[in-house]
């Protein structure tokens, strides 16, 4: 048997027994900076560290939003996992916080150094370095999860087989337990945000993924299809899809084939953290229409698929932009009951399945706020008893309360550390139904506004009830009140027929709140979420509610309190991304620009040829008409007259511009353009003696007088000139120095 050769950084154990000697792949200083912050900061410096860098290796290796992918996962102390792939450890921790065990593998031994450090205080991890097929014998055939976050893209480069995806599965197959799971994280090729202009993750490429990766290279990412084949060809027939949004690497919420997004959700889309992107369509928009048509699962951005027996957790959504006493995840699961089928009858025929919503700490200082959640329901619904407005029933389950009675804090630290990790929940109702902010929209999108006030005013109405007393919910706005019908046997009317629930008050004061500032943040909220809703019109809300200029600013600064209160000044992900400093560019107003500087720069020609200027007889030099060339000296106009012609107009452009003049002639004759005996003038005014023209209008024109000069069979007016664009403070500042120099 091989000796095994293994190193202790803290309590992680590095088994170097298959390392080859040296790192065959690097990411250059960045990884000797994040050994650098791993071994002289501790965790909790992290996030400070991200802030202050601006760098997008920083941010993804160290940020704690790296663990949603796997943080939901139903893992138990009592359950051994493998992590392929460990990298720099951005999951490692929150694997090693659920389980008994963590197996690690990873190439790099720099990485796997950087993994250790970080998480140096962990007694159930174990990280391998070496290759994966040189490691794999050794390990054991009983692990819970396996997990591949990131990793199955790099198959061909793990495996080198025809079939390296299949290979790569049958052998991780090997080493799951009979009743386990493998959890593979992974972006799809067909990700709307590629189509919208995000580039490959891997190649840093556009379109690379979509086109079929044409240039080659080791990664590949898969549609849901593409999957499906590979699962098919190795005999997986039991597996799940889930839906990570925005993606895997910085997952917010992740979604389910039983539950799956609701238009108006997807918002959160511009998340170019790593490099440049294009903005070719609103991607949010794109995403509501592909919800409508079902087509979520073939556009969503990653895929997370657990093969195995199906969960019960259908949904999560995160709230760990949060100082740590606020961070909370949000549960939906499905959930099985027994109803009452009589006697004799199977009681798995009699199984009732059915969502309930959960909401977790996800950290220790997190639990009061979790137990207050019930306190405020218990409050309001003293509040709103007799009044319209439903509370959502709310159950707190608190075992590790419960355990620690009559547990002295010395046995508790001694043998009972595990009690310790058991934190409350809260368990509210599913309600089906839609929400007021869905049914605002819709007559927004209709342009019934006298709908959008009754809905509004019957808001006010609701929100308002038992005002007196000393408790509120700062956070009532309309996507927190789900309307559902009362009466089936009626048509619903969410006026009449409808009954209106508060389904999440976790912001609920023990102090009352002015109905106004409670309704005016709630548009306030409601306006910011989407940008189709500025249609509404605020002037028309402050009115409604007696709202001066004044409170509205008040009201603006206790939400931007409140928002420092909940995330403790720390920064948000889009101030992150601001700050690293990768753009978004838009090529329609690239577009746009071009076509307006073609329009600005094109010159416009009209002929009076005793008729007065008209439309109808002008051309453009880019016609074919004449000649028109430019150079490094300037323009240079040779302009077709015919006999007869009284005045040539020419417009140098359609914007505001200095135009300098160098050469005037007629049939090769200099004209005189300057003193009495000028033939030329011009909407624009002259700077000094040599022919420089301002033109603070964007019709800028020169009018030049043929009357008197000999024509000969064929004529030509011939025009050199130089031309400089201005903003409009521009033009007006040098129109208004020339007015007062030459006292025009």
């Amino acid at each position: 048997m091989e000796e095994r050769v293994i190193e202790q950084i803290g309590k992680i154990n590095l088994d170097l027994t298959h390392y080859p000697g040296e790192d065959f792949y690097c990411d250059g200083a960045i990884e000797d900076e994040l050994l650098r912050i791993t071994r002289d900061y501790s965790r909790v410096e992290y996030a400070r560290i991200i802030e202050e860098s601006h760098n997008w290796e920083i941010l993804y290796h160290l940020s704690a939003q790296r663990e949603n992918i796997v943080e939901w996962l139903p893992i138990k102390k009592d359950m051994k996992v493998l992590e392929v792939g460990s990298g720099c450890g951005a999951i490692t921790g929150a694997l090693a916080r659920k389980a008994g065990s963590v197996t690690c593998i990873d190439l790099s031994k720099k990485r796997s150094m950087i993994n250790a450090y970080r998480h140096m205080d962990c007694d159930n991890v174990t990280i391998h370095v070496g290759n994966f097929q040189d490691v794999e014998p050794d390990l054991p055939q009983d692990y819970d999860y396996i997990c591949l976050i990131g990793v199955f893209e790099y198959g061909q480069a793990y495996i080198g087989s025809d079939r390296p995806y299949e290979g790569f599965l049958e052998i991780l197959k090997k080493h799951m337990k009979k009743d386990g799971h493998i959890a593979i994280a992974i972006e799809n090729k067909f990700g709307l945000k590629y189509w919208a202009g995000c580039k490959e993750d891997h190649l840093g490429t556009y379109f690379s993924g979509l086109e079929g990766y044409p240039d080659g290279g080791v990664v590949r990412t898969f549609t849901r299809y593409g999957l499906e084949q590979i699962f098919g060809n190795c005999g997986v027939e039991n597996y799940s899809f889930y839906y990570p949004y925005p993606d895997y690497k910085f997952m917010t919420s992740i979604y389910s084939d039983d539950y799956m997004p609701k238009p108006g959700e997807l918002s959160n889309n511009i998340r170019n953290f790593d490099r440049d992107r294009m903005v070719l369509f609103d991607e949010k928009k794109v995403f509501d229409s592909i919800l409508r048509d079902g087509l979520f699962p073939v556009y969503s951005n990653s895929y997370m698929v657990i093969i195995g027996d199906e969960l019960d957790i259908k949904y999560v959504k995160y709230s760990n932009d949060r100082q740590p006493e606020y961070q909370i995840k949000t549960e939906i699961v499905l959930q099985n009951y027994l109803s009452n089928a009589g006697e004799g009858k199977n009681p798995a025929e009699n199984d009732i399945k059915r969502f309930v919503v959960r909401k977790h700490p996800l950290s220790i200082e997190a639990n009061e706020h979790i137990r207050n959640v019930e306190v405020a329901f218990e409050k309001l619904k003293e509040r709103y008893t007799g009044g319209e407005l439903r509370i959502n029933r709310c159950m707190l389950v608190d075992v590790g309360a419960q355990l620690k009675d009559g547990i002295t804090e010395t046995e508790l630290m001694q043998g009972k550390r595990e009690i310790q990790n058991i934190r409350p929940y809260v368990e509210l109702e599913y309600i089906n139904g839609v929400t007021l902010s869905e049914l605002m929209d819709q007559a927004l999108t209709m342009d019934d506004m006298d709908q959008f006030m009754r809905l509004f005013d019957r808001y006010i109405e609701i929100l308002d009830y038992h005002n007196e007393m000393p408790v509120a919910d700062f956070d009532l706005i309309f996507s927190n009140i789900l309307i559902s019908q009362k009466d089936f046997q009626k048509a619903f009317d969410p006026l009449d027929n409808a009954v209106w629930t508060l389904i999440d008050y976790e912001w609920t004061f023990g102090k009352q709140i002015d109905t106004k500032e409670l309704a005016f943040r709630a548009v306030y909220c409601y306006i910011l979420e989407d940008s189709k809703r500025n249609k509404l019109k605020l002037d028309l809300i402050m009115d409604r509610l007696e709202i001066s200029d004044k409170d509205a600013e008040e009201y603006r600064g206790q939400e931007l309190s409140f928002q420092r209160f909940v995330t403790g000044n720390r920064r948000s992900m889009t101030e992150i991304r601001d700050l690293i400093g990768h753009k978004c560019y838009e090529p329609e107003k690239w577009i746009d620009k071009m076509r307006t500087a073609e329009q600005k720069g094109r010159i416009q020609i009209y002929p009076d040829k005793g008729n007065g200027l008209c439309e109808e007889e002008s051309f453009f030099m880019d016609q074919g008409i004449g000649d028109f060339y430019e150079d490094e000296s300037g323009i240079h106009l040779t302009v077709p007259v015919e006999s007869g012609t009284r005045l040539v107009r020419i417009d140098p452009a359609f914007s505001r511009c200095i135009v300098h003049i160098k050469e005037l002639s007629f049939n090769q004759t200099p004209l005189d353009r300057a003193g009495k005996t000028s033939v030329l003038t011009s909407n624009g005014v002259c700077l000094d003696d040599s022919d420089t023209y301002v033109f603070n209008t964007e019709d800028p024109n020169f009018n030049i007088s043929l009357e008197g000069l000999p024509f000969d069979e064929v004529n030509f007016l011939e025009i050199s000139f130089e031309i400089s664009f201005l903003t409009a403070d521009m033009a007006e500042n040098i129109e208004k120095s020339a007015k007062k120099r030459f006292r025009l």
